[in-house]
């Protein structure tokens, strides 16, 4: 399916860059593919089961593609609230948005709830601020122990080698994306971590 085919199916808007309120910290909005997100569901990583948590949702794409893909429960964490307005109008509109919850917060100072489980980024902001978030999804990770993954698509090499130093993370997977569009080949992966001390490398 192309991207109109699935704008279409879910009844959102979600395409177009925006970089009108970017700055050195929080980068502009830029939705991830559709066939990356396919890719991803496939993986069967995130289930009905489970609640997903994206970083920096933008328009809600991955919220809205996830909660209908695979029925899970999920969770946009938007700090501007010109795109959170988006954000929101795609949750009304949509078939899955009664899966979905929108809130128009600052990353760093949001209250993971216990039942989030399952953390999308696609670097939406600095590594100052994500090793911030970073503390904050292991400290929830501490107080409510339970099966907790992080993903990134299209990885920085400052997020790679923060997550590298990390105690209690591990690679847990990586899928290849190389194909689906012409963005710098070694980046065009979806990187999945686990957290929790006693973790074991899946084979890649």
């Amino acid at each position: 399916m192309t991207e109109k085919d699935w704008e279409k199916l879910l009844r959102i808007k979600t395409t177009g860059r925006d970089d009108s309120r970017s700055d050195t910290y929080r980068y502009p909005y830029e939705p991830t593919s559709y066939e990356v997100l396919n890719r991803l569901a496939n993986t069967g990583i995130i289930g009905k089961n489970n609640t997903l948590l994206d970083y920096g949702c933008g328009k809600g794409r991955v919220s809205l593609f996830m909660a209908y893909q695979t029925k899970c429960h999920s969770i946009g964490i938007e700090y501007d609230n010109r795109i959170f307005e988006r954000a929101m109008t795609n949750k009304d509109d949509s078939i899955s948005g009664g899966r979905v919850t929108f809130i128009n917060e600052d990353a760093l100072k949001y209250n993971i709830p216990k039942e989030a489980d399952r953390f999308f980024f696609f670097n939406p902001f600095s590594v100052e601020i994500f090793k911030g978030v970073l503390a904050n999804i292991m400290n929830s990770f501490y107080d409510n122990p339970r099966e907790m993954y992080m993903i990134f698509y299209y990885p920085s090499d400052e997020y790679l080698m923060c997550l590298s130093q990390e105690y209690g993370v591990s690679l847990y997977d990586e899928i290849d994306c190389s194909d689906i569009s012409g963005g710098e080949a070694r980046r065009e992966r979806v990187m999945v971590y686990k957290v929790g001390e006693n973790t074991e490398e899946k084979d890649i």
